[in-house]
């Protein structure tokens, strides 16, 4: 079974949380048997660069054998981590469809079948995110990422308005992103470690590990890296220098699901808790994620989606929300069935 056709789509949808709309590219990957598969990531493609991309694109990987999945990672034109992943994804999407299995058997068997999301709000001065944070604790969302706003004060009182308004229903996590410098993050530590944080997230303007390791000998606020993780060799530096209690794997940035699973083995090893998360997505990206989950022991905790704060998605059956949880699909492959008719409507022309 060869892969014998490839189109690229830049698609855009409102999210209900934010004053931007969640932009990703889809890849549709079809076989020379008609079989199609799908996937998902963000690039920062214009739509009059996608013909000419995914001409270049089949030229390479026309009459390659979808279950090559490994491959995939060793060629060129696929260098570009977020663009490995969209199409390592698609092609595991045929590859489960080849077989009639959802992805999550062919990576180990459902070690479980409902996944425990996290949602993130963004600080703001002043702004109802306390409501908001109450309102999604209801819905059973019990773990809620505060996103920095670039301000320690905005900050700090954005993550007590959310403790106050959901006490002890959700755990919190604070995603800092790299915004501030040593002695500002040491001075929101004191003033963190009574809110009961899960963990910071990327605490560090800087990449460097060591710093982020010092930050960890100097307070009681468990540390969490994201950016820097690339791949395996990332977790395994991270776990060398003591820097964090969490490794988050994000998708986008590590390539795709194989470096991904690479990842939680190494995390495993040594016995720290990694977090999955497939960045924005308007389903497709969700789906390989819930799959992903199912089968890795630790991916266990509240993976990160914006799925549930989606306006809509692309799916032509909508992924059911219960409790703050997604069941895993059952479906072959990625489980899940793309609407074109939602495609061509919300697609960036």
């Amino acid at each position: 079974m060869e892969i014998n056709d490839l189109d690229f789509y830049l698609v855009e949808i409102e999210h209900t949380e934010s004053q931007r709309p969640i932009r990703s590219l889809l890849v549709r990957l079809e076989t020379d048997s008609g079989l199609v598969g799908w996937g998902e990531s963000a690039v920062g493609w214009r739509p009059a660069e996608l013909v000419p991309r995914s001409d270049a694109m089949l030229a390479t990987l026309a009459g390659r054998s979808v279950f090559d999945v490994e491959e995939l990672h060793t060629l060129e034109v696929l260098a570009d981590p977020a663009l490995r992943c969209a199409v390592e994804m698609a092609s595991w999407d045929l590859f489960g469809r080849s077989v009639g299995q959802p992805l999550c058997r062919l990576f180990g068997g459902e070690y479980r079948r409902r996944i425990p999301l996290a949602v993130r709000l963004t600080a703001t001065a002043g702004g109802p995110i306390g409501q908001v944070a109450r309102e999604l604790a209801e819905q059973g969302f019990h773990c809620q990422i505060v996103a920095s706003s670039g301000r320690a004060s905005t900050d700090l009182q954005a993550v007590r308005r959310m403790r106050e308004s959901v006490g002890d229903r959700a755990e919190l996590r604070f995603d800092v992103a790299g915004r501030y410098d040593l002695e500002t993050v040491r001075g929101l530590c004191r003033e963190l470690e009574s809110e009961e944080i899960q963990y910071l997230v990327d605490p560090l303007d800087t990449d460097g590990l060591d710093a982020v390791a010092s930050l960890r000998r100097q307070t009681s606020v468990p540390l969490a890296v994201w950016r820097t993780i690339g791949g395996p060799a990332d977790v395994l530096a991270a776990v060398r220098s003591s820097a964090a209690s969490f490794v988050v794997v994000d998708l986008r940035r590590v390539g795709g699901l194989v470096p991904a699973r690479k990842c939680a083995a190494v995390a495993d090893a040594a016995e720290i808790v990694a977090l999955l998360t497939g960045g924005p997505s308007l389903g497709i990206g969700t789906a390989a994620v819930l799959q992903l989950a199912a089968a890795t022991p630790n991916f266990s905790g509240c993976n990160e989606s914006a799925y549930p704060q989606l306006a809509d998605d692309v799916l032509a059956e909508s992924l059911e929300i219960v409790d703050g949880m997604i069941a895993v699909p059952q479906a072959p492959g990625l489980g899940i069935e793309v609407d074109r008719a939602k495609v061509e409507r919300y697609r960036v022309t």
